[in-house]
């Protein structure tokens, strides 16, 4: 077995992907089954289970056993790197912008020369010209805005949001539309445990005691959720013996001498022996089922949580004027629609792919846009958008790189935050704009008296820049924070070779050069 480069595997060659590691090629799934994380290709939170036959696409994120899948792309031609061109793309079409201090260095200037034209005229003395221009300094244009706007990223980096560039605060000041991203953004994008329903006879803290017990022993992630919830709730969970694992199945260990099963409905009917009821299920839930010694016991009920901050967030947001909130995902319609109706939000977009997002964006009315993501999938509409804010606790480089905010604290409050500093910072810039220009038009006016020398006029020059600058220093003050509830709390796979065996090639590490 020996390490190959991912550009030189062929369409029709069999890649064996280990287990958590990101599938790196568009293929046919071989195994008898498998189960994949497609949260950052399609915003499904729950895992995907597929069988042999099955589709998969590149960047998914295998689950806890090895699969084999047969190539049915190459890595240039993959679902990964078609969203990588449409980044590139996105970012391609950006407008451009006009910057703050440019849309008054004309008039001013204009200014400035008809005032003291007028004052040569007025005078006949050319001097007088000259005195008037000595004072008409654009210095409010060239340092006061730039001030401001280092000084408003310095408080937004203090705050945990990494702004790119100024351009950015500009877009976030006349912000009227923001669309979210539900996975990972208004979700924690990780299932957890929202009830147990026991059947008639077991407790429902022994089965998920049990069941608990059973799963420390699985990688798998929804594994991972029943053990938190269980030590979340003092369950003091024994060591399972006899553990086996049948992948997209389930587990059967023994846990204090007891044969428990826990799983899909399926697999769990058919070690008990008997069939099992469906369990009644709200959009976005999964239940996993548990049997005890041969006797169907319950199940449990998972599901992607809507994070705690999320509608006090769109409840900053509209109270800060921005009439228009969006849902942008590629969940399904019933899922979103839950989810969406939680948090007041209205216009949902479900089962949107990365393509589908950056056209729902472009054709938003109310510009400019802020899009709010966090995963693979979007990182095209994040370049698309006016404003993309990249949530970076959980998101993926992809995104973070293609944002032009990224959100370090995995705390979804922190995007109305970032608007309000946006907004206080383009503020504080244009006062210190219109207060260097209103000095410096008073002082040019004085000048066309004559009272005022050439020497003195420099020196007050200087006087109008500090105050200016002073002015623009406000903007590392605090300025408007969002409400009480806004989410404003404490701060809380890299790219390939495989190696190849006969008839198999073992995949170590993500596709390469994703954005940088």
């Amino acid at each position: 077995m020996g390490d190959v480069p991912v550009a030189d595997v062929e369409i029709g060659e069999r890649v064996l992907v280990r287990a958590h590691e990101i599938v790196p090629f568009d293929g046919v799934l071989v195994s008898d089954a498998g189960v994949f994380d497609d949260s950052s290709l399609t915003g499904e939170s729950l895992p995907q289970e597929r069988v042999a036959g099955d589709t998969v696409y590149s960047g998914a994120i295998n689950g806890a056993a090895a699969v084999t899948i047969e190539v049915a792309q190459r890595a240039e031609d993959s679902q990964y790197q078609r969203i990588v061109a449409l980044v590139e793309e996105a970012a391609a079409s950006r407008a451009p912008m006009v910057r703050l201090a440019d849309r008054y260095a004309l008039p001013f200037t204009a200014v400035a020369l008809a005032i003291a034209g007028i004052a040569w005229w007025a005078s006949g003395d050319p001097v007088r010209f000259a005195q008037v221009l000595v004072v008409a300094t654009p210095c409010p244009l060239i340092i006061g805005a730039p001030v401001a706007f280092m000084a408003g990223m310095s408080r937004a980096a203090r705050r945990g949001a990494v702004i790119r560039s100024s351009a950015t605060l500009e877009k976030l000041h006349r912000a009227a539309t923001f669309a979210f991203d539900k996975t990972g953004t208004l979700t924690r994008g990780t299932p957890a445990l929202t009830g147990v329903h026991a059947a008639a006879g077991h407790d429902a803290d022994v089965v998920l005691r049990l069941a608990a017990a059973a799963e420390q022993a699985s990688a798998h992630v929804l594994a991972e959720a029943v053990v938190d919830a269980a030590t979340a709730r003092g369950l003091a969970l024994p060591a399972p013996f006899d553990v086996a694992e049948t992948t997209a199945g389930g587990v059967t260990a023994t846990v204090e001498g007891a044969h428990v099963v826990v799983g899909k409905r399926a697999f769990v009917a058919a070690v008990v022996g008997e069939e099992v009821a469906a369990a009644d299920l709200a959009p976005g839930e999964l239940a996993v089922h548990v049997a005890v010694d041969g006797a169907y016991a319950g199940c449990l009920v998972l599901r992607d949580e809507v994070r705690d901050d999320a509608a006090a967030t769109v409840a900053t947001l509209r109270s800060r004027g921005i009439g228009r909130i969006v849902m942008l995902t590629g969940d399904e319609e019933a899922t979103a629609r839950h989810v969406a109706g939680r948090l007041g939000i209205d216009d949902v977009r479900a089962g949107c792919l990365p393509a589908d997002k950056v056209e729902a964006v472009r054709g938003l009315p109310d510009r400019p846009v802020v899009m709010v993501g966090d995963g693979v999938n979007d990182a095209p509409v994040l370049a698309a958008a006016d404003v993309g804010i990249a949530m970076a606790a959980r998101g993926s480089t992809a995104a973070s790189e293609s944002a032009d905010v990224v959100i370090l604290p995995d705390e979804l409050g922190r995007v109305a935050e970032t608007l309000e500093i946006g907004r206080h910072t383009v503020n504080v810039a244009l006062q210190s704009i219109w207060i260097g220009i209103a000095v410096s038009v008073g002082l040019m006016l004085f000048a066309t008296t004559g009272a005022l020398p050439a020497v003195v006029g420099a020196w007050l020059q200087e006087v109008v820049d500090v105050v200016a600058i002073l002015w623009a220093l406000r903007a590392m003050g605090s300025g408007r924070r969002p409400a009480d509830g806004g989410g404003l709390g404490r701060w809380g796979r890299g790219a390939g070779r495989t190696a190849r065996e006969p008839g198999a090639v073992s995949v170590s590490q993500a596709p390469a050069g994703v954005l940088g």
